[in-house]
């Protein structure tokens, strides 16, 4: 387990960490993976970037890990990290092919009075965990390399006035070309994302059943923990499969659990509120009719 925290807090400081040449630019990097060597002795470290880091990595001979996730990077993976991230990297055995990929890294300075460095927050794939990379098919994969070499391109020529604007401009499509494809993940792989959301109907149903009244209605962060998801992958993948947030399945499972209870049970309003995890019936009231049109009493009535 790693033991150590060491904080980067510059590109230029990453690059003398890693034995790179100075960047072009101190602000942005683009690396090129085969020029990185990870070492063993490394192991026990984990690292905090100040800045963006966007990785496509191939036969990359070691394990990232960040949050409580990691993930053996051995095919076309992309994957994105905000500043402020936990992470560490364990090699562990020797690669099976060429090391390719590149790692694109951007300090939020670098986008300063940009719209970008407030719309980036938007790209929520910044907050996965590493089970939750991106697997790119060889089309997109392609797509990705020659952004990638664009900006690389703008990266190695003299900087002028137009240099930022190009590059922010080649980051602003490589970021919507990944938003499009991880889209298409959430489609593409049907198994896996039914599966999730059979889970998350099965969790609900068992945490409204068996333990709402012992801590009242469950967070999103309780949800993803529970599904073993980041709470930005799991709402993204439910908005992009069923148009609904995580927050809205869990209202919808309790106004249909609360329906259950007005119709078929003798409770009082108060007593139904309570076992739904409100505090006051009156808020309970206020929520039901806010979500069905009807109040508790006058959706009950309606049933005799």
């Amino acid at each position: 387990m790693p033991n150590k925290i060491q904080k980067v807090k510059t590109i230029s400081q990453y690059h003398q960490l890693r034995g790179l040449p100075k960047p072009e630019h101190p602000l942005i990097s683009l690396i090129d993976y085969s020029t990185i060597t990870a070492a063993p002795e490394n192991n026990d470290i984990s690292y905090i970037f100040d800045f963006y880091s966007i990785s496509l990595k191939r036969n990359f001979d070691a394990k990232i890990k960040y949050g409580q996730q990691e993930y053996d990077f051995d095919e076309g993976i992309m994957f994105f990290m905000a500043p402020g991230q936990v992470f560490s990297i364990e090699v562990q055995r020797p690669s099976s092919g060429k090391r390719t990929g590149w790692m694109l890294l951007v300090h939020p300075d670098f986008l300063w009075n940009m719209p970008l460095s407030k719309t980036i927050k938007d790209y929520h794939y910044f907050d996965y965990a590493a089970n939750e990379a991106l697997f790119l098919s060889e089309k997109e994969e392609i797509t990705i390399v020659n952004v990638m070499q664009n900006i690389h391109q703008e990266y190695c020529s003299n900087i002028d006035v137009y240099s930022q604007d190009i590059i922010i401009a080649q980051l602003e499509l490589l970021l919507s070309y990944a938003q499009r494809f991880y889209n298409r993940q959430f489609i593409t792989r049907k198994i896996a994302t039914n599966n999730t959301l059979i889970r998350l109907q099965e969790l609900l149903n068992a945490y409204f059943d068996n333990v709402i009244l012992e801590k009242g209605l469950p967070t999103v962060q309780y949800i993803a923990d529970a599904l073993h998801l980041s709470p930005g992958y799991l709402g993204s993948l439910l908005k992009n499969l069923t148009g609904q947030t995580t927050q809205q399945h869990i209202h919808d499972k309790l106004i249909e659990k609360a329906k259950e209870k007005l119709s078929a049970s003798e409770l009082s309003i108060s007593e139904i509120a309570y076992e739904l995890g409100f505090e006051h019936h009156q808020s309970f009231s206020k929520f039901f009719k806010a979500k069905t049109q009807h109040s508790p009493l006058a959706f009950r009535q309606s049933f005799n």
